[in-house]
């Protein structure tokens, strides 16, 4: 059943992205930044729709009175696409940080281009660094939350990728909260995996990261935090899904 339920909702979930995607290609070509903005929330709210009614996926958010509004930087874990669909539901107008490549793609790119994202080149070395942190200054001058995944790929729940330095340079150079967030989403939706399983995905925002600290510190306790409420979220899931398998 639960292959069958992933099959339809794949193929509603891409009717529904490219439906919309051409209907709002108007938007897309004559309204502002913001007003396109707009369309990628419907997207989303739709996509999470779709994933309750069609997955029997939900979400709870925890924590929430230790994020503050406006620009702060959100470093978070990652283990699904999952993770990318929820930040707007959270703050509303995100400015990701992403690969370039993801700038490419038809339709998609095209918003995400719109939308101003902070695209990172990573064939380009420390001039990408450079670049990421002036992308995510502009996004900081318009009051608006960035987002970075620190290990820059998805990792399977229980493993732990390598946290890159881009988080600690923007830490620096940007003196905005710093809050670090947990998740437990690939135990039900795997990175690379077809199947998706039913649950409770849980997403904890975690206290922001003490101001000041040197570089090698600051990464250590990122980590430390994040990998610590990870792996506990990983258990409590665990144990109240007792279906689940753990998604590769």
């Amino acid at each position: 059943m639960a292959y069958l339920r992933s099959a339809v909702y794949q193929v509603v979930f891409l009717a529904w992205t490219l439906g919309l995607c051409v209907t709002c290609l108007p938007t897309l070509a004559l309204a502002s930044r913001r007003r396109v903005q707009r369309v990628a929330e419907v997207w989303l709210d739709g996509a999470h729709l779709l994933q309750r009614l069609l997955l029997g996926i939900t979400f709870d958010i925890r924590g929430r009175e230790n994020l503050p509004p406006g620009a702060v930087l959100i470093a978070a874990k990652h283990q699904s696409a999952w993770d990318t669909m929820i930040f707007h539901h959270l703050v509303g107008d995100p400015a990701y940080v992403l690969k370039i490549e993801l700038l490419s793609l038809p339709f998609i790119g095209w918003y995400m281009r719109k939308t101003g994202q902070v695209p990172v080149d990573r064939k380009a070395g420390v001039k990408a660094l450079k670049v990421m942190v002036e992308g995510a200054r502009r996004a900081v001058a318009e009051g608006r939350p960035v987002i970075i995944f620190p290990e820059g790929h998805r990792y399977a729940p229980g493993t732990t990728g390598d946290y890159h330095s881009g988080v600690a340079m923007l830490y620096g150079a940007l003196a905005i909260p710093v809050i670090p967030v947990a998740l437990n989403s690939g135990l039900f939706w795997g990175r690379n995996a077809f199947l998706r399983q039913s649950g409770r995905i849980t997403l904890e925002i975690l206290p922001a990261m003490p101001e000041g600290l040197d570089r090698r510190r600051f990464m250590d306790e990122l980590q430390n935090r994040i990998e610590t409420a990870t792996r506990a979220l990983e258990a409590e899931g665990l144990a109240r899904h007792p279906h689940l398998q753990r998604c590769g």
